[in-house]
């Protein structure tokens, strides 16, 4: 039966996408390659499931990064209690045939909205690294020593971690918004505002909210 190591090599930005969305360079490796030692055991096919968590914990923060995750965990005078793992995506991979060892792209879509505790997490953070954890689970279809056709799944215990790099996460996201945020509104909320900045004809979303701020409207940027 096959016994699967998982490790990411790192991750990139995929530059063509309709969303947001970083490749983890994902390294499988068959360390039970079977009995024939100079022809490794075939996987034929892996349904591979992952879920990738958040551990704020195996970090250190800067007094501006500890202002900003205020709103996730409170006050850094609490963070022995708030500091949890937290869930930042599900993804899934079809990993074609190998034997031995393969390289594969894991797809993880990535969102800009500031109601999702993960988001919140990584604008907040100046630079340095976002600690992650990998867990995997799904479906092996593999060679068995007579050549039959096996099926196996892969233990619950199966993880890998990996450090993933401010900067790529800021990289992505400034391709796809360049110098934007997202924020998403209640309905009602957005009525009255659109309302205020029609009647004071204002030419942007950013003007109307400059002036309920108190600030200065920016003209329109060509």
């Amino acid at each position: 039966m096959p016994d699967l190591s998982f490790q990411v090599e790192k991750a990139e930005p995929v530059s063509f996408a309709a969303s947001p969305l970083l490749n983890f360079s994902l390294r499988i490796t068959d360390k039970e390659p079977g009995e024939n030692v100079d022809a490794p055991r075939t996987i034929h096919s892996i349904a591979l499931r992952c879920q990738i968590r958040i551990e704020p914990t195996k970090r250190k923060y800067e007094p501006r990064e500890q202002e900003h995750l205020a709103d996730l965990f409170g006050e850094p005078s609490r963070w022995g209690q708030t500091l949890r793992s937290m869930l930042w995506a599900h993804t899934s991979l079809v990993v074609p045939p190998f034997a031995g060892s393969t390289l594969v792209e894991l797809p993880v879509p990535c969102t800009f909205d500031f109601n999702v505790a993960a988001t919140k997490y990584f604008y907040a953070l100046g630079d340095g690294e976002v600690p992650l954890l990998l867990l995997f689970s799904g479906t092996i279809f593999f060679a068995g020593d007579d050549g039959a056709l096996q099926v196996a799944q892969i233990p619950w215990e199966k993880e890998a971690s990996f450090r993933l790099p401010v900067p790529v996460w800021k990289r992505m996201m400034d391709h796809y918004y360049p110098n934007t945020a997202w924020l998403c509104l209640r309905q009602d909320l957005f009525d009255r505002l659109n309302q205020y900045k029609s009647k004071r004809s204002l030419p942007t979303w950013e003007a109307a909210l400059e002036e309920l701020l108190g600030e200065p409207a920016e003209r329109v940027r060509p």
